[in-house]
């Protein structure tokens, strides 16, 4: 933490600094109300201690400053004059406690420690709150959800399912915290949880929207010419830390750069859910292959992505292109997920007129190869 002293008796100065050093804490020192409030304005500070009777500018009249210009600083005013009277004045100016001359180190350290605490414990709550009205705004989602039900009944009905559960669990968090039945000193980590859980739900909702997108824009779907090859090396590179923090081989091997017409953002999807879905399945230690030529004469773009990883089950296979479907095996490996990768992937395959093909063997891996045709320009994106 970086405190500063201000005071007008060097000894003061000279103790504090001594105190907080021997703990850690950054400190500065100044001599009056002026020499302080310049040293704010040069750098940031945490905890400012105050001197309330200085010549000059009194430790009360830089408290007006302080209360403007930094107002989340935590002012702890040093007085050996304690009445009722200055106590009202102070906090009115915007001092958090007091400390009455002379004082030990250890109450300094006591002081400081207890306000910096209520500030870390008053943050938390800020957060808090406002995940409890994120969560709101979810839920009011949800209902709207459920009435929208009669129109697409078994892909509303499956979307609502699979975000109750972090929904639940995200308003579950936040009255725990309302109700006081967390700690203070557990507040940060159970709010990571919270996030994380808020994380799974946007990623659930960012898949939706681009399903719903890819649907609505069928038939209707402006195109520029893309290298789909740029594309491909540009989603690898994004993943090689992921890739890397697991150990897997990511290999890439472009036998061609063929240019098609579309939206870059759809192939850029295409390469995307596939490549994710083969890191996130793809035990430490494995292999991802992905590759890209042309063929049938140039007519045809054919790319592929091949793993090691834990497989699918022939009787599953037809049913991995369902929205919100996940392998038993794919669970076992990973509880969340949103079973919308292949599904998106199938979308912008018809939406230009591709194909999908899988190989794949139980516990030894997957091969997905999708074909994409090269149509005329001129005519437009086939559907």
């Amino acid at each position: 933490m970086r405190i500063l002293v201000v005071d007008d008796e060097l000894g003061i100065r000279e103790g504090c600094k001594r105190a907080l050093k021997a703990h850690g804490h950054e400190v500065e020192a100044a001599e009056n109300g002026p020499a302080g409030l310049h040293k704010l304005r040069e750098a940031s500070y945490d905890v400012l201690l105050v001197d309330a009777m200085m010549p000059g500018m009194s430790g009360l009249d830089m408290l007006r400053h302080v209360k403007q210009n930094h107002p989340e600083l935590i002012c702890i005013v040093i007085t050996g004059y304690a009445t009722v009277e200055l106590a009202v004045q102070a906090i009115r100016e915007g001092a958090h406690d007091f400390i009455s001359k002379p004082f030990t180190s250890e109450l300094l350290l006591q002081v400081i420690n207890r306000e910096l605490d209520l500030q870390r414990l008053k943050r938390e709550v800020r957060r808090a709150r406002d995940l409890e009205e994120e969560i709101m705004g979810l839920t009011r989602v949800k209902h709207e959800m459920e009435r929208l039900s009669s129109v697409e009944s078994r892909f509303m009905l499956t979307m609502v399912h699979v975000l109750r559960a972090p929904v639940a669990v995200l308003q579950n968090t936040v009255q725990l915290i309302q109700k006081g039945y967390v700690p203070p000193d557990e507040l940060p980590q159970t709010l990571e949880r919270a996030n994380l859980r808020a994380g799974e739900l946007l990623a659930v909702l960012d898949d939706i929207h681009l399903l719903s997108k890819l649907k609505e824009r069928l038939g209707h779907t402006t195109f520029e010419p893309v290298s789909m090859a740029d594309v491909l090396e540009s989603v690898q590179a994004s993943f090689l830390d992921q890739a890397a923090g697991r150990d897997l081989n990511l290999v890439t091997e472009v036998s061609d750069r063929p240019v098609l017409f579309g939206n870059p953002e759809h192939f850029r999807q295409l390469w995307i859910q596939l490549l994710s879905n083969a890191i996130q399945y793809t035990p430490q230690g494995g292999r991802i292959e992905l590759s890209l030529k042309t063929n049938a004469g140039q007519k045809q773009i054919e790319g592929t992505v091949a793993d090691t990883g834990i497989g699918i089950a022939n009787e599953e296979i037809q049913r991995i292109f369902e929205e919100f479907y996940r392998t038993d095996a794919a669970r076992s490996v990973q509880e969340t997920g949103t079973g919308l990768g292949l599904p998106i992937v199938q979308q912008i395959l018809t939406l230009y007129g591709g194909t999908i093909g899988i190989v794949s063997t139980p516990g030894a891996g997957s091969s997905f190869r999708f074909i994409l045709p090269r149509p005329n320009p001129q005519a437009g994106v086939a559907h």
